[in-house]
């Protein structure tokens, strides 16, 4: 690829990062099968897997639903009371993904906050297109709204920020709620006529004619651009949501829908903050390994996954705060 102007505007261990996601995909990746594209995404995963934290114990399971079983992994630590349960909905672009391609996120997510954390593995497109993924990771809330006792977090990134949003929008009148969500680099359905869709169109990892082959693959025919559970910045109310946090990488095209959101909540009366994180890119958390700065955003994020499970608010301890653009631009 060209680095174009991000060829300085991003550190050399980033570069790196993105040079070693690059060389797992052919140039024409978009145009192989759907299948072929998965085996990738797996390999990459399993290249990227950093392995479970001491004292991680995860166990399989499904969730009965209407004529299908969804698969679960729930995440708990050893000799830990859990306080809360995170329910995690993975990234993939809807096509992509599974308990395999995100187990060590969710397991370090279940280390540095003690929670249990509960992995969905949504049916993905185009052999199911929407609403399924949308389906499951309701019927999931739903279970571990009747299983539990435990306050509930709801937690995605890229497509499964989109999926918790949506989830959020849909279950906030239940008897039992989510008592906070936090959205990594999620995918909202936002204006692409402006913001960060123009500024950085073509920015390293995800462009915006990725976005659109995504959204095209999960589409059902004459699917609306105007439903909330498909696009959540579509909806017209968003009071009773949970308080939530919207982490988003810089030189993202999708950053500007965490923007948005958060103030949509804010004008709706309810609490929210945003961070932007300088000089990152879409799918950082794979890169926190290797990138100090990919790292750092990740330990915000367990603090501020912690923060509202724990009813800790405003999230403390270098989270983020009301209206933090992340103070730092390039």
């Amino acid at each position: 690829m060209t680095r174009g102007p991000y060829e300085t505007r991003l550190d050399p261990a980033l570069w790196a990062y993105i040079d070693a996601v690059n060389g797992w995909y052919p140039p024409e990746i978009l145009g192989l099968p759907i299948d072929k594209q998965r085996a990738v995404y797996d390999r990459m995963s399993r290249a990227f897997h950093q392995g479970r934290p001491a004292g991680v114990k995860a166990s399989d399971g499904v969730i009965a639903a209407a004529g299908r079983d969804i698969p679960v992994r729930r995440y708990q630590l050893a000799g830990s009371a859990a306080k809360a349960m995170v329910i995690y909905y993975h990234g993939g672009g809807f096509i992509l993904g599974g308990l395999e391609s995100h187990d060590d996120i969710c397991a370090e997510l279940c280390a540095g906050t003690g929670f249990d954390v509960l992995s969905v593995d949504y049916r993905l497109a185009p052999e199911h297109l929407h609403p399924a993924a949308f389906d499951d990771a309701v019927a999931a809330f739903e279970w571990a709204a009747t299983s539990t006792d435990l306050p509930l977090v709801l937690c995605g990134e890229s497509a499964g920020g989109n999926l918790a949003a949506a989830v959020a929008l849909s279950t906030r009148r239940h008897i039992r709620t989510a008592i906070g969500q936090v959205l990594i680099y999620p995918e909202l359905g936002g204006d692409e006529s402006t913001g960060s869709y123009i500024e950085h169109a073509e920015a390293p990892l995800l462009s915006v004619a990725d976005i659109a082959f995504y959204r095209d693959v999960r589409s059902a025919r004459r699917q609306s651009p105007d439903d909330p559970t498909f696009s959540p910045l579509r909806d017209t109310d968003f009071s009773g949501l949970p308080p939530t946090v919207i982490v988003t990488a810089e030189c993202d095209p999708l950053s500007s829908d965490g923007e948005t959101y958060r103030d949509r909540i804010l004008a709706s009366g309810g609490k929210a903050w945003w961070h932007e994180e300088p000089r990152l890119v879409h799918s950082f958390l794979r890169a926190r390994a290797t990138v100090p700065a990919a790292a750092e955003a990740f330990a915000r994020i367990i603090g501020a996954v912690g923060a509202l499970g724990r009813g800790d608010l405003p999230p403390r301890g270098g989270d983020v705060a009301e209206g933090d653009r992340g103070g730092r631009r390039a």
